[in-house]
């Protein structure tokens, strides 16, 4: 299964219509004058954000999307009906680019948000308006406009206030579950989670933030390798970042500093902002845990220089989650509160 954050389509907007030409003619009134009525005109193409979508999947089956014309104008100054514009709904996250400018023209990130993207045909005019004092029976009229047509780019960056990084298996499926009502796929095995898991954390009555389980980063994710860049980009809406580390590899197979230098670059190389982005180590899975912890910390830290907060839980058996949740709780009002 694909995670679709990404789709290119095309947007038609509806033609103006025509407008007609006649002239009234009406049993003791051979010669009556122009009643051509003006079209209608064509429908307009819009995206709006809808909070309940969180994937671009619909757009991976349909791709051409038109708006319809507006109706040519009639006889008797009857004006064409106008048509109905075009709503594309999508998930709060997307941007929208076009592909032939090759610039972003919206990012819409607030349910009910709208931008147009093609704008409707304008409604051609009907012999009736050319009527002059010098031109009774004006037998001129105008056609509908084309509407607007364009190449676009869809892309999804999700919106989450936590995003949990790191490698495959590092227990991050497993965190989110048990922090959260989210309940991603988890087994033991690379690149379990396919796709973005966002879950709502609720601390106390009164307050909640997003968690993000981002999928695992690998070795290259940067330049494209494992899952990608595809899942970095959803990293960059996130206020604060939990490095998720795998501790039991402290006392069995593995390197934990090699595993946290492996994201940090991956995040450096594929931004600069996002690797100044806050950031909190997290040893996970400390009820397998058999060594010395407070030694292997510290030698953790010398070896990575890591001078940030260190927490430790069991997603597992949910040790020391509540502790990390109010903690990012309380960093997400404080951020709030000086924004």
């Amino acid at each position: 299964m694909k995670f679709i954050d990404e789709a290119l389509i095309s947007v038609n907007a509806g033609k103006g219509g025509d407008g007609c030409l006649s002239f009234r003619r009406e049993k003791n009134i051979p010669l009556g004058g122009p009643d051509g009525g003006d079209g209608g005109d064509g429908g307009s193409v819009y995206f709006e954000v809808d909070s309940r979508l969180n994937t671009l999947l619909d757009f991976r089956y349909k791709r051409l999307f038109k708006a319809r014309n507006g109706q040519p104008g009639m006889g008797r100054d009857r004006i064409g009906k106008s048509a109905d514009d075009l709503i594309i709904f999508v998930p709060p996250g997307t941007l929208i680019y076009d592909t032939q400018m090759e610039e972003l023209i919206g990012d819409l990130t607030i349910d009910h948000a709208n931008l147009l993207v093609a704008k409707g045909g304008y409604h051609g005019l009907g012999n009736a308006r050319f009527k002059s004092s010098i031109n009774r029976a004006p037998r001129k009229t105008t056609k509908g406009t084309m509407g607007d047509a364009r190449e676009l780019r869809l892309e999804l960056k999700l919106l989450a206030d936590v995003g949990l990084l790191g490698l495959p298996n590092a227990g991050k499926s497993s965190l989110i579950r048990q922090v959260s009502a989210a309940r991603p796929k988890v087994a033991d095995y690379p690149f379990t989670t396919l796709r973005p898991i966002l879950g709502v954390v609720a601390v106390g009555d009164d307050y909640s933030f997003v968690l993000a389980d981002i999928p695992g980063i690998i070795e290259g994710a940067a330049d494209g390798a494992g899952l990608g860049v595809q899942f970095l980009r959803h990293v960059e809406r996130t206020k604060l970042l939990l490095h998720i580390i795998d501790v039991s590899c402290f006392a069995a197979v593995g390197d934990p500093v090699a595993d946290f230098q492996t994201v940090t670059r991956e995040l450096g190389q594929y931004s600069s902002v996002l690797a100044e982005r806050e950031r909190w180590v997290v040893f996970n899975k400390i009820d397998v845990f058999g060594g010395d912890y407070d030694r292997d910390v510290s030698s953790f830290r010398a070896a990575t220089h890591w001078t940030g907060p260190i927490f430790h839980v069991s997603a597992a058996t949910g040790a020391g989650c509540d502790e990390l949740v109010n903690a990012a709780a309380k960093r997400m009002i404080e951020m709030a509160d000086d924004a």
